[in-house]
């Protein structure tokens, strides 16, 4: 999904990046071997830019879901935001990082059942949460609860939709390009 309206704003080069955000760029680029278009497009914003990178730090590093269940979040909610960005980004680490089997990604990605039941359970209750705005009934959280999940998973469930919401909506905006990086797993709505 891209936003009617796009940003005018060019994404920010490092060379010419404000200074509080030139090291993170920096950074960045020397983690994944090049700056992914979408920091450099939210970098125009340099507190959005902190905030997110933050936020995706704090949920991946002290909540407590597995790396397949985080990628399953983060999947979920950028397909119902309609990111294509996010997906095919989130795609790819989901294959080469974070273990997820290929079968769940493109379950979730086509918008179909997952097998896995537990996989399933996370993924309704996060698609709960944002279309009831983070207001799920006694029932939903009771699905999930009963899925194996936690309280405090419910509240880091909170943490996932607000970083993938601000990249999201950043993308939408700035009608981000996939990094050629991620190509093999693009998706569109």
């Amino acid at each position: 999904m891209k936003s009617k309206y796009k940003i005018s704003m060019s994404p920010v080069e490092i060379s010419d990046a404000p200074e509080t955000v030139k090291g993170i760029l920096v950074e960045q680029k020397n983690n994944f071997g090049f700056l992914p278009n979408m920091y450099s497009a939210m970098a125009t914003a340099p507190s959005l830019l902190k905030i997110y990178l933050h936020g995706y730090r704090l949920f991946r590093e002290e909540g407590t879901f597995s790396s397949v269940e985080q990628e399953v979040i983060f999947i979920t909610i950028s397909r119902e935001n309609g990111c294509d960005y996010c997906v095919g980004a989130h795609s790819m680490i989901a294959d080469k990082m974070s273990g997820v089997p290929e079968e769940v990604t493109e379950a979730i990605r086509n918008n179909a059942p997952i097998a896995d039941q537990k996989l399933q359970a996370l993924h309704d209750f996060v698609v709960t949460m944002i279309n009831t705005r983070g207001a799920p009934s006694k029932s939903d959280v009771g699905i999930f609860l009963n899925a194996g999940y936690s309280e405090q998973q419910v509240l880091e469930v909170i943490v996932a939709i607000a970083v993938k919401t601000l990249s999201n909506y950043n993308n939408h905006l700035f009608h981000t390009e996939l990094d050629d990086v991620f190509s093999d797993y693009a998706w569109a709505e």
